[in-house]
């Protein structure tokens, strides 16, 4: 498996080079504007490069938020992000599940998924993120995230998922092995995968990230989830450069130890 991080937009494959990453993740715009990403002076080489590139939307889209001027802009951003995403051969875009008002049922926000996936003619998978919290979100209990999984099956377009492991903690005070097996019994797969400790306890609703082991997640369960899944994995751990890098080499030796306790495989 890929093991990678978020950067800065700023030059990624230096990014990348600094935290002896596989992979990285990026945003093409300011995470908390409206504004759209610019064209980018280093496309083709982007494009060129065999490293994949994944891209995160602005954290202000919500494709089902109750408000219709927020909704009209949540399509807008994620369409131009969506572009900029393929000028720059993107693996995939990741972006929330969004939030509902609280007495919006959970169909009329698979409806608002099915429209916009249905219009927005993209080449990249989109790729949906779990949420840490929100009373009424799309994707934040596994049992959620399977209604609406369920309800885009059959859409035949680019589509994903992106598991946060800090956000799964958050949800649901369930045992985190166990939420993650629930989730990929309900999706099939995880595309990729965002490594991040804790510093809250679980079930908490909160999104905030530690550095690896340095949180109030298991190490071996997380060990585990990282193993289970087999997807490319992106950290957005705190630290910049070196504290990222050294959670990459965290879960290297993890994941090597981890290999040499497993019993040999029987011919």
């Amino acid at each position: 498996m890929l093991l990678g991080a978020h950067v800065p937009a700023t030059r990624p494959l230096d990014g990348a080079r600094r935290r002896r990453a596989e992979v990285v993740q990026v945003f093409l715009s300011a995470p908390r504007a409206w504004r759209p990403p610019k064209d980018r002076e280093d496309a083709a080489q982007l494009r060129a490069s065999p490293l994949p590139v994944y891209v995160h939307a602005p954290y202000l889209v919500n494709v089902v938020a109750g408000d219709p001027e927020v909704r009209a802009r949540s399509r807008q951003s994620l369409v131009a992000t969506t572009r900029a995403a393929e000028a720059i051969g993107a693996a995939g875009v990741v972006v929330h599940g969004g939030h509902q008002p609280l007495e919006v049922p959970l169909e009329a926000g698979i409806e608002a998924w099915r429209t916009l996936l249905a219009e927005l003619g993209h080449e990249v998978p989109i790729l949906i993120e779990n949420t840490a919290g929100g009373r009424n979100a799309m994707a934040r209990e596994p049992d959620r995230f399977a209604a609406l999984w369920a309800g885009l099956g059959d859409l035949e377009v680019p589509l994903g998922v992106c598991l946060d492991t800090c956000h799964l903690h958050a949800a649901t005070p369930e045992d985190l092995v166990a939420s993650f097996d629930r989730v990929v019994a309900a999706v099939g797969r995880i595309d990729l995968l965002h490594v991040n400790d804790s510093r809250d306890e679980p079930g908490s609703g909160r999104d905030r990230h530690a550095n690896l082991g340095a949180g109030t997640l298991d190490p071996d369960a997380l060990i585990e989830v990282v193993r289970r899944a087999d997807a490319p994995v992106v950290v957005e751990t705190p630290g910049g450069s070196a504290g990222q890098a050294a959670d990459l080499d965290w879960l290297r030796q993890r994941l090597a130890a981890a290999d040499d306790t497993r019993p040999p495989a029987h011919a």
